[in-house]
């Protein structure tokens, strides 16, 4: 690793870590900075994420590029949501973009389904969550949250599967950044969809985003090192 990557890998989790808390403190209820902040600095946080994931994988071309693309993704995804009732929709396609490019990449790396423990635990996981918010959520959101749920557990299911059928391979380590990026997501979006269907959470901004930034993270963190 040269001197910049090795200053990089120091620099950059803490300026992201930084901007997440400046994003938090500023969105969340009540505010403990100028909400404004919170436009700039929410994306800014996934955009540091991105500088985390873009020099990784080189060893892994097929997972890198799907795990970009779904960065990316939620980029879109996290602007849209910046506006939560009118960019509900839209930042809810953009993440089950994100979801099924997380899931071609870890397909990559392991069958579908090859593992198949970690799908019906993350599926028991999910039924339980929708049947407590099934009679909150309105009619014309029931089918796209129904197809978000699904796509949130495939990924999550498929990581831990990967994770699972690596052990004792070199790609183990990478393989549990995934799995732990893809539980993180599943309670952050918990947390979430409890908060906008049948809440109030208290501090809910608080808690989904200091677990989806570091699902992210996780996610990225899945490519390996950064070349040299």
């Amino acid at each position: 690793m040269t001197a910049l990557a090795a200053k990089s890998a120091v620099v950059l989790p803490l300026l992201t870590a930084l901007s997440a808390a400046v994003s938090i403190l500023a969105l969340s209820q009540p505010a403990h900075l100028p909400p404004g902040l919170g436009f700039l600095f929410k994306p800014l946080t996934t955009i540091l994420i991105l500088l985390h994931a873009w020099p990784r994988g080189a060893d892994q071309p097929r997972l890198a590029r799907w795990v970009r693309v779904g960065l990316l993704c939620s980029l879109a995804g996290d602007i849209a949501l910046l506006w939560p009732e009118t960019g509900f929709l839209p930042g809810l396609v953009s993440f089950l973009v994100a979801h099924v490019c997380y899931i071609a990449g870890f397909c990559s790396r392991l069958r579908l389904g090859a593992v198949r423990w970690p799908f019906l635990m993350f599926g028991v996981i999910a039924a339980a969550v929708l049947g407590r918010l099934w009679p909150h959520i309105p009619g014309a959101l029931q089918g796209p949250v129904v197809v978000y749920v699904a796509a949130l557990t495939v990924m999550a299911a498929q990581a831990w599967a990967w994770w699972r059928g690596s052990v004792s391979r070199p790609d183990e380590p990478r393989a549990r950044w995934a799995a732990w990026g893809g539980t993180l997501f599943v309670l952050s979006d918990a947390m979430l969809a409890i908060n906008k269907f049948a809440g109030p959470l208290e501090m809910a901004s608080f808690w989904v985003l200091a677990s989806y930034w570091p699902a992210q993270w996780c996610i990225a963190s899945s490519l390996g090192r950064a070349r040299a």
